[in-house]
């Protein structure tokens, strides 16, 4: 049987995660600055929208439409990109994906490749399995950079580096660079134009020297087979045009049935993501260009058993925008990597559970990650009702057994008004002795709420002392 890898070692249950990271202040700190920055940005380019409602609408009619005729729109895909001179290989999971591109790196003679920034390379470990065989990926995007110069995981799905500061950043800089090529300058500061000139100097000389290429892809339009990647740097367009080798890896899930889907989807995700009208680059490709030698990589990886479940198969609409991580209180204060995987916040606490499984009790305690405040579905562009989804794998999570024992004790209780009563005088008169802290199963609800005091006097009790209130 495959296993499903998510580029995160799944070990301690959130909770106690999010336990660690709320007690780096700093931390708090960074996240706080950075996400309340993006969604006002956000929201102030939504605002200008004269129909953005009618444009959230279309985008999720599209990616429910895609999703239900997946398998056609593939196989169109397929066809047209091998039309176009390029090459399909299909993945069912990660090690497969990554042995496929590691075959493919080793056929040209190259032992190094430059990298777009990219999850699905991220989901399946790709840069761990490709140094097992000998070949170094570099990763360009200066998020993506920072992590990697620092020995790092990614905190957020837009920005990966999301946790750190300036003032670190010029550390992770000044101490690793050198490791990876290109040094930075001896009197480096943390001023942000200091910063990217250095990384601009230390990545520039990498694009210039590395033959191979390996991208993800934000779209796959299955009645061209281009491909489309919108970014802000102009890093990845060199990853993309300079090599003479292109490798995509692609989730099944990003394919789009028709050019002009694309007019949606580029109101869409740079507005929900980076709070602006347009990305700086939006770079596209068809196929084998310019005598460039592209591969395309379709990704499974767990993603057709979602397809299958009716409830949760939503969170493929997903456009990785990040959107809903930007306006979550939970992933405001613990960051990205108390979710032990490289999809955090809401949509990573019901996309991993599906992909992953509910095997660990990381992934079984993920759908709690959450206050069900809906405001991640309020600015999800392709309207992913993530509550429902979240409270859907909350009942497969737990063990069923105490639920069902204290429903149907509550029945019991409830079906009387007389048994409510003596209850609740008893339970006015026994207070002192309830616990803070359920027994045994039950426990796992006071892990992280309290208890309701129980009060001295019953509603009922009140109401006919002072008759309804009057004395």
């Amino acid at each position: 049987m495959s296993v499903t890898f998510l580029g995160m070692p799944a070990t301690r249950p959130f909770p106690r995660n999010a336990a660690r990271a709320l007690r780096d202040s700093q931390l708090r700190f960074n996240l706080r600055k950075a996400t309340r920055t993006i969604r006002a940005r956000r929201a102030s380019v939504v605002a200008e929208a004269p129909d953005w409602a009618g444009l959230r609408e279309a985008g999720r009619a599209i990616k429910e439409h895609t999703l239900r005729n997946l398998d056609r729109y593939l196989i169109q895909l397929e066809e047209a990109v091998t039309a176009a001179g390029g090459h399909v290989h299909w993945a069912a999971d990660a090690a497969e994906a990554n042995r496929i591109v590691a075959d493919l790196v080793k056929a040209t003679g190259e032992t190094e490749v430059v990298k777009v920034k990219s999850m699905a390379t991220q989901e399946i470990g790709l840069n761990e399995a490709l140094l097992e065989q000998g070949i170094t990926a570099y990763e360009t995007d200066l998020a993506e950079l920072i992590v990697q110069l620092g020995d790092d995981r990614p905190s957020h799905i837009l920005v990966p580096a999301i946790h750190r500061n300036r003032a670190e950043i010029r550390e992770v800089f000044a101490e690793h660079m050198a490791d990876w090529g290109r040094p930075a300058p001896d009197d480096l500061t943390d001023d942000p134009a200091a910063l990217a000139e250095a990384a601009r100097l230390h990545l520039r000389e990498r694009f210039l020297k590395t033959k191979v290429a390996i991208s993800g892809a934000n779209f796959a339009i299955a009645e061209t087979g281009t491909l489309v990647v919108l970014e802000s740097e102009g890093n990845g367009r060199m990853c993309l045009t300079l090599p003479r080798t292109l490798i995509s890896v692609v989730g099944i899930e990003k394919v789009l049935p028709a050019w002009r889907d694309l007019e949606v989807f580029l109101q869409l995700l740079p507005r929900s993501s980076t709070g602006e009208r347009m990305n700086p680059y939006t770079s596209t490709w068809t196929g084998a260009t310019e005598g460039q030698e592209f591969h395309l990589v379709l990704l499974d990886n767990g993603r057709t058993g979602v397809l299958a479940d009716e409830v949760g198969r939503q969170a493929l609409r997903c456009i990785r925008c990040s959107a809903c991580l930007n306006v979550c209180p939970v992933y405001e204060r613990t960051g990205g990597h108390a979710y032990g995987s490289v999809y955090p916040g809401p949509i990573g606490a019901i996309l991993t559970p599906q992909l992953r499984g509910m095997g660990s009790e990381l992934d079984r305690s993920l759908p709690y990650a959450s206050s069900l405040c809906g405001a991640c579905y309020e600015v999800c562009p392709v309207a992913i009702d993530i509550p429902s989804v979240l409270v859907e794998l909350r009942a497969r999570a737990h063990h069923p057994w105490p639920e069902r024992a204290g429903m149907a004790a509550a029945g019991w209780v409830f079906e009387r008004s007389g048994r409510l009563a003596r209850l609740q005088r008893a339970g006015g008169r026994l207070r002192r002795f309830v616990p803070r802290r359920l027994p045994g199963p039950l426990a796992g609800w006071t892990d992280t709420r309290d208890l309701p005091e129980v009060p001295g006097e019953s509603f009922r009790e009140w109401w006919d002392r002072t008759d309804g209130g009057r004395r």
